[in-house]
């Protein structure tokens, strides 16, 4: 009889997993990553690998709700720093990432999605679809919170800075995966996001 996996291994194991992926997926893209890429970077058995993901395209979702978690507890009210101050530690950690772009998992994204085009494909993982409107909601719920509690007055609708805000880091993120950070100028991009966020959102100082 095998030996009985508690839950606290199993999450332990899959996020070792889902660390070698990345590290795949950052070397190879997506299109030219293979299952056996990962059981070899992770030192696993085939079994050991597909007991946790179906598929590359189940392996990857798996990896992306992951990594978009990270965003979404970086906009969690912290006592300690002001909503205005969190802004700008997220822009410039992402600032940060796109200027080592060829370290992120931006180029593999962006292969990702594109296979996904297939509507068959997209409605399958229904996480695709909706990862858009829930960042949306974090970012949304995260000015109402610093205008509630007096820190912002926006000049406009939270939901529209919202979705401004996820269209120029998604919009730099893809020119710059493709072109380099030279040729987009991300500094000058990233000072460019937070003046006119600071427009805005309006932070009292």
């Amino acid at each position: 009889m095998a030996p009985k996996v508690s839950d606290e291994y199993k999450t332990k194991k899959k996020i070792e997993l889902l660390q070698a992926a990345k590290r795949v997926f950052i070397t190879k893209g997506y299109t030219r990553a293979t299952m056996q890429d990962v059981m070899d970077e992770a030192s696993v058995s085939r079994g050991a690998l597909y007991a946790y993901f179906d598929n590359l395209e189940h392996l990857y979702l798996e990896l992306l709700q992951f990594e978009d978690q990270q965003d979404v507890q970086f906009f969690t009210p912290i006592a300690s720093e002001t909503s205005w101050q969190q802004i700008t530690k997220w822009v410039n950690k992402q600032q940060g990432e796109i200027e080592k772009i060829e370290q992120t998992l931006s180029k593999a994204n962006s292969e990702f999605f594109l296979s996904l085009k297939d509507q068959q494909k997209q409605q399958s993982y229904p996480y695709i679809t909706t990862r858009y409107e829930k960042m949306v909601d974090v970012l949304t719920a995260f000015f109402a919170h610093g205008t509630a509690t007096g820190e912002f007055k926006p000049q406009l609708p939270p939901e529209a800075i919202a979705r401004y805000f996820i269209s120029v880091i998604d919009g730099l993120m893809l020119d710059t995966a493709h072109l380099g950070a030279e040729k987009t100028k991300v500094s000058e991009q990233m000072e460019a996001l937070l003046f006119s966020l600071r427009a805005m959102l309006g932070p009292v100082q």
